[in-house]
């Protein structure tokens, strides 16, 4: 991941009003869309991604960050992150994600994918998601409370079983860009193609 989206990530995380701690969101919030991008942004990429993919950390490191930079960033393009958690750490953290405060969320979602092979990979990973969640204020009975409401639970794992029977996705990261489809941590070229072939599309 580049320095300046890390530090960006860092940033939107540790400089939150100053409240004493965070209050999880309600079910219809946790459970709202969650984008980053103008909201009429003429090409919208639904990526559908789990926290636990080393493939989904690539993108997140070595290609989201020209794509912010040259599409994002302009207002030509909102990308939309979907989960769609393969096994039960990658949930917990989608979980966890999901309850805290809305404007935490990306920088939440960069500190996961960063940290991924210390919580992914470790002995107590519940310790090293409740490490990483201390930066979006989440308190361990924060997480406690998240991790025991069902119908979040049920939200999150209805929404990816519908993306693999009516959309076929069968592999993370996927992305959707106006019809055009891409699956895997494809480099920045394949991207900027789809994107500007969408982009052509809109005029």
């Amino acid at each position: 991941m580049s320095r300046i989206l890390v530090f960006t990530a860092l940033s939107a995380l540790l400089f939150l009003a100053p409240a004493a701690k965070a209050e999880i969101l309600p079910l219809q919030d946790a459970l709202a869309e969650r984008a980053i991008g103008a909201a009429d942004a003429p090409v919208t990429i639904y990526e559908y991604s789990s926290l636990g993919c080393p493939h989904c950390a690539s993108f997140h490191r070595d290609t989201l960050p020209q794509i912010k930079k040259d599409y994002i960033d302009t207002g030509k393009v909102r990308l939309v992150l979907v989960d769609f958690p393969l096994g039960g750490r990658a949930l917990t953290a989608a979980l966890v994600a999901r309850c805290a405060p809305k404007e935490a969320h990306h920088g939440l979602i960069e500190l996961f994918f960063r940290e991924q092979a210390r919580w992914a990979e470790a002995k107590d990973p519940m310790a090293e998601i409740e490490r990483i969640a201390r930066f979006a204020r989440l308190s361990p009975a924060d997480i406690k409370a998240c991790l025991a409401n069902q119908d979040l639970l049920k939200g999150v794992t209805g929404r990816a079983k519908e993306a693999s029977e009516k959309l076929d996705i069968r592999s993370t990261p996927t992305f959707l860009i106006e019809g055009a489809r891409i699956d895997g941590a494809q480099p920045y070229a394949a991207f900027k193609k789809a994107i500007d072939d969408a982009l052509r599309k809109k005029k």
